[in-house]
């Protein structure tokens, strides 16, 4: 607390009149002094990446360390849960299991098969269900590519044959690819194989994977991993499922801080005062708990009624409620000769829609987009939501979002809140490539 006091004294010499452009000057170098430039009896961390010792990047990194949780002061809002636990009871008795277990096509692999495609995979920061499905499509063609031996010796191949060497930190999914078919090789088993070497025990597999440092199998990446196995019928009925969590990540947040079942006593701050990423690690943590204690009242008060493992929330969360629901989807559209507005559920619009009624083709352009939960016209969105409308729905019929009796958005204590994001330490554009000495200006993160 004394750097960060210092800091506000230093800011303090002002004169008490108009401000001079040297107090100005004065000002913005101490500021990015404290923020972004570090000197040598700084001191170190080794609290960041996997126990890799660090020096402090500023005087904020080494404040910001310690005192991140106290001014963050992150809870878990227990009543809030209460809400949420009884609207995901509500979508399991209305629409039963499906809503928990819908995930991606596997193209009918064999569960082997399956499972070595989401192994090598989960720790290579792969998003999204068609990211999976052209793995899946990329094994169907070359299965070869999945070869254990030829991934631990030819880790540059096996990242180019699925298509990531294009991202950032290449020398980190190398080293992922590596350990994570050494860890089989030193086993003597196939990524199927880890459920029974450990006892049907799923909990001991996810211990297995985490313990390994290296791999890349953080808490999310090998919950994630986990969850599909048993979704998609790979391990059947593990010990322990009830243990692996709700993956946290920016859409089960964001749901989770709008719902307030997670509350923070500041706003979350930008990532570019989240130095090294304690923030998005506390929130991670916290999140994953929040959800966790939703399922807890949900079992505990409908316990023949609710589904097994608190990480099976995941989907509905993340891809339906997050990704589709909660986003500004609800586009204001002006007409371009008339003027006037009017409400819409594609941004691809072109055409205005009460002239187009009255068979005149007129143009629109988007003057705003708004979350549908917002507006007494929301359900315009929510109605051709493939989730509600497509071919084989999982909430046919709703028209509004299930999360409304909770968030109560158009209520005056509703906050659209966002998920944190973070940058990483190492790499090119990370932390550490960033740092810069006192004495010699300059650093800071590139484009």
């Amino acid at each position: 607390m004394d750097l960060f006091k210092k800091f506000l004294q230093d800011l303090g010499k002002y004169s008490k009149g108009e401000i001079t452009i040297n107090e100005v000057r004065s000002s913005i170098s101490r500021m990015n002094q404290f923020l972004y430039q570090t000197y040598a009896d700084l001191g170190t961390t080794t609290e960041a990446l996997e126990g890799e010792e660090f020096q402090y990047f500023s005087e904020f990194h080494k404040f910001w360390e310690q005192y991140h949780k106290e001014i963050l002061n992150p809870q878990i809002d227990e009543n809030q849960c209460a809400l949420v636990a009884d609207v995901l009871h509500d979508i399991f008795i209305k629409f039963k299991a499906k809503p928990f277990y819908e995930l991606y096509n596997t193209y009918s692999l064999k569960t082997e098969e399956i499972c070595k495609i989401r192994y090598f995979s989960a720790n290579q920061d792969f998003r999204g269900t068609r990211d999976f499905e052209n793995l899946f499509e990329k094994y169907r063609e070359d299965p070869s590519i999945f070869d254990i031996k030829n991934i631990n010796q030819n880790p540059e191949d096996f990242l180019k044959n699925i298509g990531i060497t294009g991202l950032s930190q290449n020398d980190k999914r190398v080293k992922y690819a590596i350990t994570a078919s050494q860890i089989l090789i030193n086993n003597k088993i196939e990524p199927y194989d880890f459920l029974s070497f450990c006892n049907n025990d799923i909990e001991e597999v996810r211990n297995l994977l985490i313990d390994n440092r290296g791999s890349g199998f953080g808490n999310k990446k090998t919950d994630m991993f986990l969850r599909d196995m048993v979704v998609l019928g790979v391990w059947k009925k593990p010990k322990n499922f009830d243990k692996i969590d709700v993956a946290s990540d920016i859409n089960t947040t964001k749901v989770a801080l709008r719902s307030r079942i997670l509350k923070t006593d500041i706003i979350l701050i930008s990532s570019f005062l989240d130095i090294f990423c304690y923030q998005y690690g506390l929130i991670d943590q916290m999140n994953a708990l929040a959800w966790r204690k939703v399922w807890e009242i949900w079992s505990h008060k409908y316990p023949k009624e609710c589904i097994e493992s608190p990480c099976l929330i995941d989907y509905i969360v993340y891809r339906v409620i997050g990704k589709d629901f909660c986003k500004e989807s609800l586009c204001i559209f002006e007409c371009e000769t008339k003027k006037h507005t009017f409400k819409w559920h594609s941004g691809r619009n072109k055409t205005c829609q009460i002239c187009y009624k009255n068979k005149i083709k007129n143009k629109a352009y988007i003057i705003d987009k708004i979350l549908p939960c917002t507006d007494s016209e929301g359900y315009i969105v929510i109605e051709q939501s493939i989730f509600v409308s497509g071919n084989n729905p999982l909430l046919p019929g709703i028209k509004e979002c299930p999360f409304e009796v909770v968030c109560q958005p158009k209520g005056k204590i509703f906050r659209k809140l966002n998920s944190p994001k973070s940058i990483s330490i190492l790499g090119q554009t990370g932390w550490e490539s960033a740092k810069t000495e006192i004495d010699e200006g300059g650093g800071g993160l590139m484009s």
